[in-house]
Formats: C-alpha cells, sequence, structure tokens
C-alpha cells in the first residue's frame, strides 16, 4: 500500500513539472509588445516614438534639434 501511494505521488510530481515547465516554454513563444520608431528630422537617428519630441510633422531627438541647434 505504501509503494502505491508513493507512485501516485510521484506520478502527479512528474505531471505537474512537466506541466509547468510547458508554460513557461508557451509564455517564451509570444513575441514582445513593439513600438513605433521615428527619425529625427534633424540628424536621422531613430528613437521610440514615446522619447521623441514633435512640432507638427517633425520628430526630434532631443531639444536643440528642434529648435534647429547642433549638438556637441
Amino acid at each position: 500500500m505504501t509503494r502505491l501511494i508513493f507512485l501516485a505521488v510521484a506520478i502527479a510530481l512528474v505531471y505537474w513539472l512537466l506541466r509547468s515547465f510547458r508554460n513557461k516554454s508557451d509564455d517564451a513563444k509570444t513575441p514582445p509588445q513593439g513600438e513605433d520608431m521615428v527619425c529625427c528630422a534633424r540628424c536621422g537617428v531613430h528613437l521610440p516614438r514615446s522619447e521623441c519630441i514633435t512640432e507638427g510633422d517633425n520628430c526630434y531627438c532631443c531639444e536643440a534639434h528642434r529648435r534647429g541647434e547642433t549638438t556637441p
């Protein structure tokens, strides 16, 4: 009887481990959500839209480029 209980616990443990491993590998397959990239109108550097400075239809990488100045 002890052997049957031990065997049942061992099978349940292996099943739980396999199921846990499969769930982790499914999460790794989903691609991360991306963000639109824009190009600075002054220097051409690409940066995420959330980090750019916009003026009209133009996007800039920094305030100096928006003002038309050059950065060192």
